[in-house]
């Protein structure tokens, strides 16, 4: 099970946190901070995954972003990268080149994104065509 996303920047700054277990607002903010200095400091030739308190991490970075998702021990840490690089796909296809500012501007259609890909901490579907094609029905609702 998916325990939380985040997306960071290289400064430290998150951009979209989701939590899928409840989690206190003090622990959150100590968690995006524990969790980003871990990944930073790592060497680039380690591996994407980190032991962390009770849990994995395993991480991304694409361009000055950091994607980070914690995951139980027992999941699998290869479908947790792919499902990272499946998010930043349909993102990078949605937003036509995702950049940062398209997150912070447009967070609310990040979150509508991500709820169509992971539902309840589980993933919910990972094709990304019909991911898009619920994505481009949505848009066509709102206009």
């Amino acid at each position: 099970m998916i325990r939380f996303l985040l997306l960071q920047n290289r400064a430290g700054k998150t951009r979209l946190a989701k939590y899928y277990v409840p989690v206190g607002d003090a622990e959150k903010r100590k968690l995006e901070y524990d969790v980003h200095r871990l990944i930073v400091t790592r060497d680039p030739k380690h591996t994407n995954f980190a032991e962390f308190k009770t849990y994995k991490i395993v991480y991304r970075r694409y361009a000055g972003l950091f994607f980070s998702v914690g995951i139980d021990v027992s999941d699998n840490e290869l479908a947790a990268l792919e499902a990272i690089h499946l998010f930043v796909e349909i993102l990078d296809h949605y937003f036509s080149n995702v950049c940062e500012l398209d997150l912070v501007f447009n967070f609310h259609k990040v979150y509508l994104i991500l709820d169509e890909f992971i539902l309840g901490g589980e993933y919910e579907e990972t094709s990304k065509k019909v991911i898009l094609e619920r994505l481009k029905e949505l848009d066509s609702i709102e206009t």
